[in-house]
């Protein structure tokens, strides 16, 4: 593959989006390759990119079925679920401590293991 085409921020041709873009119209890009790149220059920083889809190209987004919104639930549910005490957090589980603040932090708060 050759290289791809980069355009300066608000700059991209009508007819390209990016993904965020596709997915706020109902879209996706449904397998098809890049086909280009804005780049959004920043002060000290290297430029942000963005990589740019045909939307005559883009296809519609998959609809959620009862399964799916089941998996969902239950992924969900066990990033929340403390592998130490097994209780539900009610709250995400950080990775960097990998188990709930009560069980994380025991002088604060005895976990009922």
């Amino acid at each position: 593959m050759g290289a791809i085409p980069v355009y300066r921020w608000r700059l991209a041709p009508e007819g390209l989006a990016t993904r965020r873009q596709l997915r706020a119209a109902g879209l996706r890009p449904g397998g098809q390759e890049v086909v280009a790149q804005v780049e959004r220059p920043r002060r000290r920083r290297p430029p942000l990119v963005a990589f740019l889809y045909r939307v005559d190209r883009a296809v519609p987004v998959r609809p959620m079925t009862s399964a799916r919104w089941a998996a969902l639930a239950a992924a969900n549910r066990a990033r929340r679920t403390c592998p130490t005490c097994g209780r539900d957090a009610g709250y995400v589980i950080p990775a960097r401590l990998g188990e709930c603040a009560r069980c994380a932090f025991p002088e604060s708060e005895q976990c009922a293991a």
